[in-house]
């Protein structure tokens, strides 16, 4: 049997990678304050399991316990592979240093980088001593390789979140675990988030004209387009270089 836990699949990415998921006769945990009604139709027609835990990523108590539940189902079940897609994630505080709103900062770390940490540490722990296959992809941004003005808080995430991803191949590789471990980075999606980034002032986000002249020239992927490229890799484990980062636009060429 396999499962896929998916973080933020209420909504565009997330909810793209469910979705596929759900095509391919794969079961899906989500993990996300809202449930996606479409996705549960979609996995009843299917006849494939689609279970929702309501769960703020940013609350640390709600987190733990809502991995304690999804890891005693887990146990319940004849799971041979696991995967998991850290995908939550949110782009504000949308503004230079020193104008930052503290409470936003802290929000965006619990969600961007502390729970994709505690989430892998938990199901690292359940997957080698279930002797489950486990493979985890953490979304990830160019972001993390540039610096970008009003971007010091995203930027910065999605490089602790690089970095954790190397690292977890490296000890897992160290303990002789066959698990696959990659970082994706998706591009310039069409979804929420980046109506989000289009909002900002030229203040908070010096290149907010670039993103609109991408909206504007139609040049935004969609969510289904990169989630298929994703899909095509995860159709190759044994191809998949544990740790490293995997750019859409690479995988396009």
């Amino acid at each position: 049997m396999q499962y896929a836990i998916i973080t933020g699949e209420s909504r565009g990415f997330g909810a793209e990678i469910a979705k596929q998921f759900i095509q391919k006769n794969v079961n899906v945990i989500g993990i996300s304050r809202h449930q996606n009604e479409t996705l549960k139709q979609t996995a009843e027609e299917a006849q494939i399991d689609y279970t929702h835990y309501a769960c703020d990523l940013s609350d640390q108590a709600q987190l733990d316990n809502c991995l304690t539940d999804i890891c005693d189902s887990i146990e319940e079940q004849d799971i041979h592979q696991l995967y998991v897609v850290n995908n939550a994630g949110m782009i504000e505080p949308v503004d230079t240093v020193g104008q930052l709103n503290p409470e936003k900062v802290s929000q965006h770390v619990a969600v961007n980088l502390v729970a994709p940490i505690l989430i892998t540490n938990k199901l690292i722990e359940l997957v080698n001593r279930q002797h489950i296959h486990l493979t985890l992809i953490n979304i990830t941004s160019g972001a993390a390789e540039r610096s970008v003005h009003g971007w010091s808080t995203y930027s910065s995430g999605k490089a602790g979140l690089n970095r954790f991803t190397e690292t977890v191949a490296l000890e897992q590789e160290k303990q002789d675990q066959n698990h696959v471990i990659f970082s994706f980075s998706p591009g310039v999606m069409d979804t929420e988030m980046q109506g989000e980034i289009r909002s900002a002032s030229k203040d908070e986000f010096a290149e907010v004209e670039k993103f609109k002249e991408l909206k504007e020239a139609g040049k935004l992927e969609s969510p289904e387009t990169v989630a298929a490229v994703l899909f095509d890799l995860l159709q190759k484990p044994d191809e998949i270089e544990n740790g490293r980062v995997y750019k859409l636009y690479d995988l396009l060429k």
